[in-house]
């Protein structure tokens, strides 16, 4: 089992120093900020094309109708968790504790099997913060002219686009915090109530709140959340292995590294083929040098392998000094794909997933329940019977009024006092007070085991069982 951990690097902290573009100074120290570079390639491509995607994807769901109201919408106040057809109440949330499950074996499969993917791709923190970075290219320009730009005077020019960038920052976190309330409240009435004053405190505290938070982990934070704050950065070594498919780089091909011309024999140099441009470095969200080997702070986005990749291109050199490998691969050994851990987290993952279908299926378009009268638990009514009071709870889980018919079994000649046939409305909760009379000869026993029975025109029936008693 010691063989299949991966061997602990001595990394010193660095930073980029935009003087000499070399690597010094404290790289976790949240003053030192870090110019990310445009990278253009294959990855980020694809990282860009996902990103924009899954936010599109987000914005979108609020506002996609379903009948009167929203497909999706998470209505914690009324305790009503909407998905289309299906409305889900606080006793179906085991689905809720599922799809966690699920969530989490899908993390440690992906990060097993493909490490930080889940970062570099889909996280919520890499979609916002590069968006942002976008914004501040287009309007402030290139990362060495914005290094450039911070280290001189503040000129009018540069104050004017400084603040088109932090009014195009703080549009999107607005966005961002009306878009995530608007799974939790109806997005249409929020976005007006928001906007003529007639929202109540708590919505207009959830969407500022989010908006904050997005402003500063996008635009300030950035990597700072990854680093420092991030708890997956931590305990992802757990999941990590030798055949785990992280970003590397070839150090037997690479080094010795230095400049050289593109012409130059570099072998009669004695040089490998990394060319010391620093690149690599440039482009990392996370401001470190892959060329030290792996790190927690990668978030395996890809960005130094195009970097790279285009700069072997220009060389003429073959590409792939970086790249998305193994460190197994990299010792020039064999990448084991199906090892036991993967397949066990592989295995638990589909039982789950198996699982969360067969709830689904279960969960009732209605739901009872029986609640007795502890006050007076029988008494005898005027026509000799002993009678037991109940009061009946029936949910709709539906999107339409229903019809349904109240029964009880158990008991002999019962007399049912109140109404059998009732109307609820969609997503409503009925409370039926109800009483049942039984004649005491047709009692054997003192306490007697009952069911109260529900069905519907679609010969759908729910049963709960409940107690008639006689005598204590």
């Amino acid at each position: 089992m010691s063989q299949d951990k991966i061997d602990i690097k001595d990394v010193t902290p660095k930073t980029f120093n935009p003087k000499t573009h070399k690597t010094n100074g404290d790289r976790f120290n949240p003053s030192n900020r870090i110019y990310v570079r445009e990278s253009k390639g294959v990855f980020q491509k694809m990282r860009r094309y996902g990103g924009w995607f899954l936010l599109l994807l987000f914005a979108l769901i609020p506002w996609i109708p379903y009948g009167e109201r929203q497909a999706i919408l998470l209505d914690i106040g009324n305790q009503q968790f909407n998905f289309f057809g299906t409305t889900l109440y606080p006793q179906d949330l085991t689905l809720l504790a599922t799809l966690f499950v699920i969530a989490a074996f899908g993390l440690f499969f992906i990060t097993t099997f493909l490490g930080r993917i889940w970062c570099g791709y889909l996280c919520p923190q890499t979609v916002w913060t590069f968006i942002y970075i976008w914004f501040e290219e287009k309007l402030e320009g290139s990362a060495n002219k914005r290094r450039k730009q911070d280290s001189g005077k503040l000129t009018a020019n540069l104050a004017l686009r400084k603040t088109a960038k932090h009014i195009a920052w703080f549009s999107i976190a607005l966005a961002t915090g009306f878009t995530f309330a608007g799974y939790f409240i109806p997005i249409k009435s929020l976005i007006v109530d928001f906007f003529t004053f007639n929202a109540s405190f708590w919505p207009v505290f959830w969407v500022l709140f989010f908006a904050i938070c997005t402003y500063g982990n996008a635009g300030w934070m950035r990597s700072i959340m990854c680093i420092h704050m991030c708890p997956y950065a931590r305990f992802q070594s757990a999941m990590f292995d030798k055949d785990t498919f992280i970003v590397g780089y070839d150090t037997k091909r690479g080094e010795n590294r230095g400049p050289r011309s593109r012409k130059a024999d570099h072998k009669a140099l004695g040089l490998g083929d990394c060319i010391d441009c620093n690149l690599c470095v440039q482009v990392c969200p996370t401001g470190i040098d892959i060329r030290d080997g792996l790190q927690y702070e990668c978030i395996n986005c890809g960005a130094c392998i195009d970097a790279c990749d285009q700069t072997m291109d220009r060389m003429g050199y073959d590409k792939g000094l970086i790249s998305y490998t193994t460190e197994h691969r990299l010792s020039g050994h064999h990448t084991n794909i199906m090892r036991p851990k993967l397949l066990g987290y592989g295995a638990v993952l589909l039982i789950m997933i198996g699982l969360f279908f067969v709830q689904i299926a279960s969960v009732d378009p209605a739901g009872m329940s029986v609640l007795r009268d502890r006050n007076q638990l029988f008494r005898t009514n005027n026509s000799g019977e002993i009678e037991n009071t109940y009061t009946l709870k029936v949910i709709n889980k539906t999107q339409q009024k229903q019809q349904y018919q109240l029964d009880v079994t158990g008991l002999e000649d019962v007399s049912w006092y109140g109404k059998q046939t009732i109307q609820v409305a969609p997503g409503e909760v009925l409370n039926l007070p109800m009483s049942l009379g039984v004649n005491p000869d047709n009692l054997d026993t003192s306490i007697s085991t009952i069911q109260f029975i529900l069905s519907d025109s679609d010969d759908f029936t729910l049963s709960v069982e409940s107690r008639f008693i006689k005598k204590l």
